[in-house]
């Protein structure tokens, strides 16, 4: 009986993304950036995944990267910036839209 029931539940699990798709368009900006071919690949299928934008999917994983960073967030305590200023990083310019 046990081993029976075990497997109903299995069967009903359901396998859930970690990211959801956008509610709303949030404020955005534009970044451009170079992946590895597969890194772009699973980018795009974990888009369509979930219903969403390949930049929904990037935003949000850097978004659970940066709160999960318990170093980066003492760092950034240490280094405050204005968010509204265009940054240079590297060779790549990102400004708010």
């Amino acid at each position: 009986m046990r081993l029976v029931l075990r497997a109903a539940l299995h069967k009903e699990e359901k396998h859930l993304a970690l990211l959801k798709a956008p509610s709303k368009q949030p404020k955005t900006t534009t970044l451009q950036v170079r992946v590895d071919e597969e890194v772009r690949h699973n980018l795009d299928r974990y888009a369509e995944f979930i219903g969403a934008h390949a930049s929904y999917v990037v935003s949000e994983a850097l978004k659970l990267l940066f709160k999960r960073d318990a170093e980066f967030k003492r760092w950034l305590g240490e280094h405050p910036t204005n968010i509204n200023q265009e940054q240079v990083g590297g060779d790549v310019l990102t400004k708010t839209a």
